[in-house]
């Protein structure tokens, strides 16, 4: 398996390491695995990020390389998590391990039921960035969907 780097904004590095600092639920693999990821990443401004890099509000499609099961999500922040609605939670084991990375990647990430590989297939939707390309207020993109 090829490893990626992940490409992520400031920000969003920054959402990471804090998360990793206080997060008990990270298995002890997937804290590793995020530490050495975040150490190797590589950092852009937000506007910079490719199209096809996950990051909040993105919609992803994405595959269980074992199973070949695919899944549909939106990566939110926690309180609009919402599984019925195909909303996750950006620091649910699944969606810590997709953020940052592009189409075509393969993350292996520790998954409750154990090690998992995940193929991403397709990212799309994200507003944040298309409104700064735009010149939009990013912010006022968030808050119209809280």
């Amino acid at each position: 398996m090829k490893k990626e780097p992940l490409m992520i904004s400031r920000k969003n590095l920054d959402l990471l390491k804090t998360h990793l600092k206080s997060s008990t639920n990270l298995s002890a693999f997937n804290q590793l695995k995020l530490k050495d990821e975040l150490k190797n990443a590589i950092v852009l401004k937000s506007e910079e990020l490719p199209e096809d890099v996950i990051t909040l509000y993105s919609e992803v499609r994405f595959k269980d390389v074992e199973t070949e099961q695919e899944f549909n999500y939106q990566l939110v922040n926690p309180a609009q998590a919402n599984m019925r609605e195909g909303k996750l939670s950006i620091y649910v084991p699944i969606g810590i391990a997709l953020f940052g990375y592009r189409s075509g990647a393969e993350i292996q990430w520790e998954m409750p039921n154990g090690l998992r590989t995940f193929k991403v297939l397709e990212v799309k939707n994200q507003p944040q960035l298309s409104a700064m390309k735009t010149g939009l207020n990013p912010q006022a993109i968030i808050d119209a969907r809280v």
